[in-house]
């Protein structure tokens, strides 16, 4: 299985985007998936996570209310589409997915199997 994030860039404060995540091959659109991102010098971080079927989210306290994760499980996507961002979301942010079976997301990074290459979000005045 491999997910390849897209979509980062440099934006102004207050400035939207929207990462892509392509999964492609041996897929299991059911499971869990996750948004993670590491800012310069830190630690990864968890950002949010989608159940296999899309009802059930989970968001960090410092993204809840400003962004948004989306799923489309017939084309193998995954999608995190930010708002109003801030000079501190500036980070790489990676694309995850659970194991077959694992169908919730979550907030752990020990419980995604697989992960993407980053997509680098810069948010700079």
């Amino acid at each position: 299985v491999q997910l390849q994030a897209s979509g980062g860039g440099v934006v102004q404060p207050g400035a939207s985007l929207t990462l892509s995540c392509v999964v492609s091959g041996r897929t299991d659109s059911n499971n869990g998936m996750g948004w993670f991102r590491q800012p310069p010098g830190k630690e990864r971080q968890f950002v949010a996570s989608i159940s296999g079927n899309g009802r059930n989210t989970y968001y960090d306290d410092s993204v809840k209310g400003r962004f948004t994760i989306s799923r489309d499980n017939a084309n193998n996507m995954a999608y995190l589409r930010m708002n109003s961002l801030r000079i501190e979301d500036t980070a790489v942010y990676f694309c995850t997915g659970r194991a077959p079976g694992y169908y919730s997301g979550s907030y752990y990074p020990s419980d995604y199997s697989y992960w993407g290459r980053g997509t680098l979000v810069t948010v700079s005045s």
